[in-house]
């Protein structure tokens, strides 16, 4: 096939179509896309952002793909062309909707130069961006919607793995203070398979996990929706493999210059999550945190000048 776009810039998109719909028809086809194409749909569920503000051979340049590997992808899932496709959200662009945040490209990558202030610069850069998107992209309805499923869970299981432990560790941490069904897993000598046993309808798992995705992580996530438990993804990406069965998907980018993803963006989100569950919570939550600092206090476990 020819690599030369065939698609009417400016056709509309089918009616009742949203961003929304776009992404989570481009989640549903991810597995049964040839590699091309599947290349293509993981670049624009990153960067959904830019596919308004981008054209078909920006978009097609930034994935490395050929134009009209967009054109087809478009087709495949039933839209016209690409420009089809991209038609809800230019829409909801021109609204303001805040389905497609108003915000600025992704932070530009710069060389490497070898000098340390260059690598502050790009660490600060990069951290301020991270943590700017999580805010730019996630709705206070969201959060709220976040808090009540954990705070309403029979037993709220929190899942970390690897880098990700100690995020979503201190989050049971602070957490468990104010609820007493919030459980975390792995526990010491098991895997979370083992852990979610009696995991069920009820229960709720809230997963975290990102590129490269943990293998026991994806599994315990799919291990919780067959057994009819809800699922709250945190991860990088809406072409994770945790996020197309999410009841509930909170996103946080982890770019960063230095090897290793950051997982700076991920803990502001965990700490917006703890306000909200704060603030949903009753009285008898509020009651249990100031028990536990009174027994705190007087067992000494804070330095006296404190």
């Amino acid at each position: 096939m020819s690599d030369a776009p065939a698609d009417a810039e400016g056709a509309p998109g089918r009616a009742g179509d949203s961003p929304h719909a776009v992404i989570l028809a481009l989640q549903s086809s991810l597995s049964s896309l040839s590699p091309r194409l599947r290349s293509a749909a993981r670049h624009l569920l990153d960067h959904p952002n830019e596919i308004a503000i981008s054209s078909m051979r920006q978009m097609a340049e930034a994935a490395e793909v050929p134009p009209n590997t967009l054109v087809r992808l478009a087709r495949t899932l039933g839209f016209d062309g690409y420009e089809a496709l991209r038609h809800p959200f230019r829409e909801a662009t021109r609204r303001g909707g805040d389905s497609i945040p108003d915000r600025a490209r992704s932070l530009q990558h710069v060389s490497r130069t070898g000098r340390h202030g260059e690598l502050f610069r790009e660490l600060a850069e990069s951290a301020v961006s991270n943590t700017a998107a999580i805010f730019a992209q996630t709705s206070p309805a969201d959060l709220r919607r976040t808090a009540r499923m954990i705070i309403e869970a029979r037993t709220a299981f929190v899942l970390g793995m690897g880098a990700c432990h100690s995020a979503m560790q201190g989050f049971h941490y602070v957490g468990r203070m104010a609820l007493p069904n919030m459980v975390f897993t792995p526990q010491p000598s098991s895997l979370p398979l083992d852990d979610l046993t009696r995991i069920g309808p009820g229960d709720v798992l809230f997963a975290a996990t990102y590129r490269p995705y943990r293998r026991e992580a994806v599994e315990a996530a799919r291990f919780a929706k067959s057994k009819g438990a809800k699922l709250i993804s945190l991860t990088d990406s809406r072409a994770s493999p945790v996020a197309a069965d999410a009841d509930l998907l909170l996103l946080a980018p982890t770019s960063s210059p230095q090897f290793f993803p950051s997982i700076l963006a991920m803990t502001a989100m965990l700490e917006s999550v703890l306000a909200f569950i704060v603030a949903e919570t009753d009285s008898g939550a509020l009651a249990s945190i100031e028990a536990i600092h009174k027994s705190r206090t007087a067992a000494g476990v804070y330095w006296p000048e404190d």
